[in-house]
């Protein structure tokens, strides 16, 4: 059979949620899954409704005759159905068969079940809001459904593919992060994997996982058995109930996480249904492997009946990317991309197993009567596999078999004689005789604690050196804490060393993205004159980057032109850098010169798609659609959802205008992120045109089904964009009609382009707009004219 792909109607009772907010909720300190669960700009809703009705979604439908995947783009492009149909339909992945929102999403409605992509932070700002989507059809048949989105707080990238093969059961994700601002950004990437679960329902994680941490690893648990008191359990005291592998021991809402483990995967096993599933992926960039529960108590029960109405309770079985921790955060450097695969498929018949790769899973376990427990599943097929167990050069077993997706290899009655399981090696062989795997039980007098339980940082005054001042900094700007600031830490440094560098830049960085452009100029420029004292060529160009940056949003364009360029001496922030200078290339229309910081800064950094499409835009006002055609195809081929691209390449009539903005789901934010940074006057103003048309002609879509979609795309014009190229006559054409706009449809600014909001804007629309068109030509003008949407 080969693999369908393809979108369709799919019919769900779901129970409504309320009316956004109508005004901001700044939520500044609010803790939200161990970091800041600040909520602006996003609607917040407080309201879920008591009675289902039947609606219709728009599904993507992935299958061949192994597997069946469904996933819903209108509910944060989530896998929503996970289906072994060699094992009677076995629902591998924790099937809903209603949407039931609970108030646990970072603004409000949040769903249980099946797969949730997380990130930037936990639970994703957008899991409850649409993502585009697209199908991707390969050579050999394989099929990827991508689904893609701007994050709603920091307009991050983040988009996920859901690949399937012919003939393979092994359900590949392709994911790709994408940092499209100048900024340094933090985040972090968990899929919280549901599983529905009873007490016949076993967790397992790699043999060499021996402890396992809370969150932030505020404690820390003996595992599988815990010897110890965790989350206010006493386990030591129920020698019985202290596997913390089976939910049914569980009796509190609980979070465990890996420590450290030699090993890729981790997963679950239904005995009642014989079947469940691994997840792999590579440790050393996805070392995150969790499970979370509500707990098998009446507190739980109860959360199961909010979520749920007749499913029942289920555990989350998380993997993490670039961190095995939450609320761990990792960066991305300005226009960096990151890419990553995992692999989930689902195994039958053979228990939880100790080994396991994108090939084959393994069962091997000595029983206390000394007997050897084996199986093996595959995802594909594999001819005339051999499968060996020795015990030194002892050959216990060898056997070849063709191995086949769905029906399990078991075999019983091999005897083990000696002492010491390490002693013995399975290995999975294909018919040239290459390794597929291999396992050899675990040695528990070889393991180690190399983690150690977090401590929380002392007051800034108790610190002694200015590492420690930093670094502690650091640390709570880049994990987002929730109640403490970093600027305690690098201020209480710079009282004692005001020239001090690593400081100053942070100070810089947080003064630049709250809009306080004169204070991040002080801060960069004090950091440049500790950087260039003894010579001009610093380590870094960080200092002389962010500068540039700053001086582009006061509009001094020619102080930030060599700024960037200095910048360019250092490896780190040349790509970035080289990009600034050709868009102030193209503010000139020097484009051939544009074209050649383009090239270096490509060069750098090969994924930079902003920067490439940019050259097709460049190309295009060439009146070389020949070359934009081929930049755009290169874009499209690794990325179908880059919204810039399809946009220019509905300019060159590759592509529907209809069909580029139907293709705009998530909202007229989406479109307003492909104005702001345009560094040539007609890309601008076209695109802010189609911006404000956006209300009428998609209709928004910002919440599931019947959720208004606010309508700001005219009123919160990129100040950058709109004062360079277009001034303030068309701005305010532009923005004079929707002042009428009620407060039930707002959406508030909240990036550095975007001037912050006044308290009573929607009375005031046209007048506080024509404002923010000209915050980069006239900072005076522009503040007098909030003062007069305020009064």
């Amino acid at each position: 059979m080969s693999v369908i792909a393809r979108i369709e109607p799919l019919v769900i009772p779901t129970y409504p949620v309320g009316t956004p907010e109508k005004n901001p909720m700044f939520f500044e300190k609010r803790v939200y899954q161990g970091s800041n669960g600040k909520v602006f700009p996003l609607p917040f809703i407080d309201k879920v409704f008591d009675e289902p009705g039947p609606v219709t979604y728009q599904s993507a439908r992935l299958e061949n005759d192994l597997v069946r995947l469904v996933m819903l783009p209108e509910i944060g492009g989530r896998i929503f159905i996970g289906q072994d149909k060699t094992n009677h339909d076995y629902d591998f992945f924790y099937r809903q068969d209603v949407i039931k929102p609970a108030l646990v999403g970072l603004a409000g409605p949040w769903i249980s079940g099946g797969v949730e992509f997380n990130w930037p932070q936990h639970h994703r700002p957008g899991t409850f809001m649409p993502a585009d989507v697209s199908i991707e059809k390969e050579p050999d048949g394989a099929r990827i459904v991508w689904l893609s989105e701007h994050d709603p707080l920091n307009r991050l990238k983040g988009m996920h593919g859901i690949r399937l093969r012919p003939g393979s059961s092994l359900i590949e994700l392709r994911a790709r992060l994408y940092n499209r601002t100048p900024f340094t950004q933090t985040f972090l990437w968990w899929a919280n994997i549901a599983a529905m679960v009873h007490d016949q329902y076993q967790s397992f994680f790699p043999p060499d996982v021996h402890y396992v941490a809370d969150h932030a690893v505020r404690a820390m648990s003996s595992f599988p058995h815990a010897h110890n008191p965790y989350y206010g359990v006493d386990y030591q005291d129920r020698p019985d109930a202290n596997d913390l592998s089976w939910y049914k021991n569980i009796p509190v809402p609980t979070s465990y996480m890996v420590c450290q483990t030699q090993s890729d995967f981790f997963g679950g096993y239904d005995f009642n249904a014989g079947g469940g599933f691994v997840h792999v992926a590579n440790r050393h960039i996805a070392p995150g492997k969790k499970q979370w529960t509500w707990g098998n108590h009446a507190f739980g029960y109860g959360w199961d009946r909010e979520l749920t109405d007749t499913n029942g309770p289920y555990i989350e079985l998380m993997a993490g990317v670039f961190t095995d921790n939450q609320p761990d955060f990792s960066y991305l450097a300005p226009y960096e991309t990151r890419t990553f695969s995992q692999f989930w498929w689902p195994i039958q018949g053979i228990g939880p197993v100790q080994q396991a790769n994108e090939r084959a899973a393994l069962r091997m376990v000595v029983r206390d009567d000394r007997t050897i427990e084996l199986g093996v599943c595959v995802p594909e097929q594999l001819e005339r596999a051999r499968i060996v167990v020795s015990r030194g050069l002892e050959r216990l077993l060898e056997e070849s078999v063709t191995l086949l997706p769905g029906r399990p290899w078991r075999h019983e009655g091999l005897v083990f004689k000696g002492e010491d399981a390490p002693e013995l090696l399975a290995a999975v062989m294909d018919d040239e005789g290459a390794c597929v795997l291999r396992y050899r039980p675990m040695d528990a007098s070889k393991l180690t604690r190399d983690r150690e339980v977090a401590t929380e940082s002392p007051p800034a005054a108790e610190l002694v050196s200015a590492d420690e001042l930093y670094f502690t900094g650091e640390h709570l700007e880049q994990s987002r804490h929730p109640t403490r600031s970093p600027e305690s830490y690098w201020q209480e440094a710079l009282r004692r060393d005001p020239g001090d560098v690593r400081c100053n830049i942070g100070m810089g960085r947080r003064a630049l993205r709250q809009g306080r452009f004169d204070d991040a100029a002080g801060c960069f420029g004090a950091a440049i004159a500790r950087l260039t004292r003894r010579h001009p060529n610093p380590e870094t160009g960080e200092a002389h980057y962010f500068q540039g940056l700053t001086r582009v949003f006061q509009g001094d364009h020619e102080a930030a032109y060599p700024l960037f360029y200095k910048a360019t001496w250092n490896q780190a922030w040349r790509a970035a850098a080289f990009y600034q200078i050709a868009c102030l290339d193209c503010r000139k229309f020097d484009y051939e010169t544009a074209m050649s910081h383009l090239e270096e800064s490509l060069v750098t950094n090969g994924d930079h798609t902003k920067a490439m499409v940019l050259q097709a835009v460049i190309a295009r006002h060439q009146e070389d659609p020949e070359g934009a055609r081929d930049v755009l195809g290169d874009v499209l081929a690794a990325d179908p959802l880059d919204h810039w691209a399809r946009y220019e390449s509905s300019c060159l009539g590759e592509l529907a205008k209809a069909e580029f903005l139907t293709a705009i789901r998530n909202d007229a934010q989406t479109i307003l992120d492909r104005t702001r940074w345009r560094p040539t006057r007609s890309v601008t103003i076209a695109m802010i045109s189609r911006a404000t048309r956006m209300p009428s002609t998609v209709g928004g879509g910002q919440w599931p089904k019947g959720r208004p979609s606010p309508p700001c795309s005219a009123i919160w014009v990129s100040p950058c964009g709109t004062s360079a190229a277009m001034g303030s006559r068309p701005a305010r054409s532009i923005c004079a009609p929707w002042s009428w706009m009620p407060p039930t449809l707002a959406w508030f600014p909240n990036t550095t382009g975007f001037v912050p909001n006044s308290m009573n804007h929607w009375r005031n629309g046209w007048r506080f707009s024509i404002a923010t068109a000209r915050w980069c030509c006239n900072v005076t003008t522009a503040r007098w004219r909030w003062r007069g949407c305020i009064i």
